[in-house]
């Protein structure tokens, strides 16, 4: 017969958001002229670990898109948010981003007990974090949050190729390119455009 010690023990529900759980923080699209910021929140398996994890901006598309198969697989949770344009133009690109950010981690179905955020700076959260500088390239949750934000995104952009294929959204996934640019100059901005940076601002300013 167990001990009263050792009974207690085997009665004690498992709480999988004990104080080991780690979420890591990435986002994906400050820099483009269109389309949403998007951020994702992971949490890894230590049992089932992703190798080849690395910064996304150092893979290939092959190598994010197998990646990003493979996270969504293995980890214990994961989520991905968005805030739009509109978001962007209301309340600028660093508070948008940030607030991607809090979304993915209020999204997570298991809660972490710190998360480590990629950058200099952090979302307004209820559990402890810390932001990382470089911190895709050193913290493997940071390192798979980085890679699922930036194929999610990139997703998003094949699709707004498809509604608007005059701006080449497939190619430049938003950025300002030359060919990019000379779109905006030729059609002016679509409903996606972030009327409040410049290069959009100038051509809608532009048009007749």
């Amino acid at each position: 017969m167990p001990s009263r010690k050792s009974w207690a023990a085997e009665q004690l529900p498992l709480r999988w958001d004990g104080p080991g759980l780690t979420a890591g923080v990435d986002e994906a699209g400050r820099g483009p002229l269109a389309g949403p910021v998007v951020a994702a929140a992971v949490i890894l398996d230590d049992q089932a670990p992703v190798a080849g994890l690395a910064d996304s901006k150092q893979l290939t598309a092959l190598k994010r898109e197998r990646l990003y198969d493979e996270i969504r697989a293995k980890a214990l949770c994961c989520c991905i948010a968005v805030a739009s344009a509109e978001e962007i133009d209301r309340l600028n690109i660093l508070q948008a981003t940030l607030l991607a950010m809090r979304r993915a981690v209020e999204g997570l179905r298991l809660k972490p007990a710190r998360v480590l955020v990629d950058g200099n700076r952090l979302p307004v959260l209820k559990v402890p974090a810390e932001a990382i500088v470089k911190g895709d390239a050193k913290i493997a949750a940071i390192s798979a949050a980085s890679i699922l934000a930036k194929v999610h995104r990139d997703r998003l952009c094949e699709a707004l190729h498809l509604a608007y294929p005059q701006y080449g959204f497939a190619t430049h996934k938003g950025y300002p390119t030359p060919e990019h640019l000379a779109a905006l100059r030729q059609h002016g901005p679509c409903p996606h455009h972030r009327r409040s940076f410049a290069p959009v601002r100038e051509a809608l300013e532009a048009r007749p």
